[in-house]
């Protein structure tokens, strides 16, 4: 922590092509070993192929399965005399996006098929229409949740 004065805010560059952040934000998640060059092909072809089979604007898209995915609550592991429980905590919309773009992007890197890209398009496609691995991720942290909501004032 700095003493010498105020640390400004760094907003967030947008992509090249379509201008916005929730596709640089892909993009830095897709990224592995330094190779962006790589990480925007990848998600211009998905979009492509997105905006090819839905005839509509591949950002909607992308968007709606961000939104669909997009968690309220998480779950951390506590101890609570001497057992590890499962405790929920709220979470704030950045991180509620971000945990959303991480587990579309594990959904679509576990799907069997031909590359990343057509992975990446089918798996969005199936979270804007509320189906897909991304989705049941979300459920099933939801459900954790609820199961273990007891225990909420364990919180620190």
């Amino acid at each position: 922590m700095s003493r010498r004065g105020t640390v400004k805010k760094r907003t967030a560059k947008s992509d090249p092509i379509y201008r916005n952040l929730l596709v640089n934000m892909f993009v830095n998640r897709i990224l592995k070993r330094g190779k962006k060059s790589l990480a925007f092909k990848i998600i211009y072809r998905a979009l492509f192929l997105i905006q090819q089979k839905k005839e509509t604007n591949p950002l909607f898209v992308l968007r709606k399965a961000v939104r669909r995915v997009t968690p309220y609550v998480k779950v951390k592991a506590r101890r609570v005399k001497k057992s590890i429980r499962l405790i929920p905590f709220q979470i704030r919309s950045k991180q509620g996006k971000v945990l959303a773009i991480r587990w579309l992007l594990e959904a679509a890197r576990k799907r069997p098929g031909e590359n990343m890209a057509f992975n990446l398009s089918s798996e969005l496609m199936d979270a804007a229409k509320g189906s897909g691995g991304a989705i049941r991720k979300k459920e099933e942290t939801h459900r954790i949740a609820e199961a273990n909501r007891a225990l909420a004032f364990f919180r620190r």
